[in-house]
C-alpha cells in the first residue's frame, strides 16, 4: 500500500525535457488555476525528481511551462528542506558567492563548477494558494537558485563562461540523450 502523505506516491513519472529543447529556453507562464491539476502536476513532479534521483525539478523539466518546482534537498548541515513552490520569485540571493559542483537532470551525467550565492529567498505559494517563504542557505540554497532559473527559461550552462561553458557544450553535444532537431 502506497503512503499517500509521502509526496510523489500518488504522481506518475513523467519523461524529462532535455537540454536543447525549446521549452527549457523560455520563461514560464504564472500559474492561475490552483486546482487539482495543479495538484497532479506537483505530485508527478515529485515521482518524477525522486525516479531520477534529483533533489529539485521544475515544471518545465517535464514539459510543463509553467511557474512550479519541488524540492527534497539537503542544506550543508544535512538538514532536509522538503516542499514544492508555485509562481516562485527569487527575492534574495546574496552572502558569499561560492562555485560548487551543479548538475541537472536535463543534462544527466554533466556537471560544471557554477557560481551561486550562498543564501536564497524565494517568495511564492503552495499547492492551494497558500503565500510561502523559503529561505536556504548552501547546497540548499544553490538548489533554490537553480529552479528559479528553470522557470526564467535559464539552465546552469548559462551562468558559465569560458572552458567551462565550452566543456560542458561539447559533452552535451555528443551525449546520448542530445537533442538533435
Amino acid at each position: 500500500m502506497r503512503n499517500s502523505s509521502i509526496p510523489g506516491t500518488r504522481g506518475r513519472v513523467r519523461p524529462l525535457t532535455l537540454y536543447g529543447d525549446p521549452r527549457l529556453h523560455a520563461p514560464c507562464a504564472d500559474v492561475t488555476d490552483f486546482g487539482p491539476e495543479l495538484a497532479s502536476l506537483v505530485e508527478d513532479l515529485f515521482a518524477t525528481m525522486y525516479a531520477a534521483r534529483g533533489v529539485g525539478l521544475a515544471a518545465n523539466q517535464v514539459g510543463e511551462s509553467l511557474r512550479v518546482f519541488v524540492y527534497d534537498c539537503p542544506d550543508d548541515d544535512d538538514v532536509r528542506h522538503l516542499g514544492h513552490l508555485v509562481n516562485p520569485r527569487l527575492v534574495e540571493a546574496d552572502g558569499l558567492v561560492l562555485r560548487g559542483p551543479e548538475g541537472c537532470l536535463s543534462l544527466p551525467g554533466l556537471e560544471a563548477g557554477t557560481e551561486r550565492h550562498d543564501r536564497a529567498v524565494v517568495e511564492g505559494r503552495t499547492v492551494t494558494g497558500e503565500p510561502v517563504t523559503v529561505s536556504g542557505t548552501g547546497f540548499f540554497a544553490r538548489c533554490l537558485q537553480h529552479e528559479c532559473d528553470h522557470l526564467e527559461g535559464g539552465v546552469y550552462v548559462d551562468r558559465l563562461d569560458g572552458w567551462r561553458r565550452r566543456k560542458v557544450l561539447r559533452r552535451a553535444a555528443k551525449a546520448p540523450w542530445a537533442h538533435r532537431g
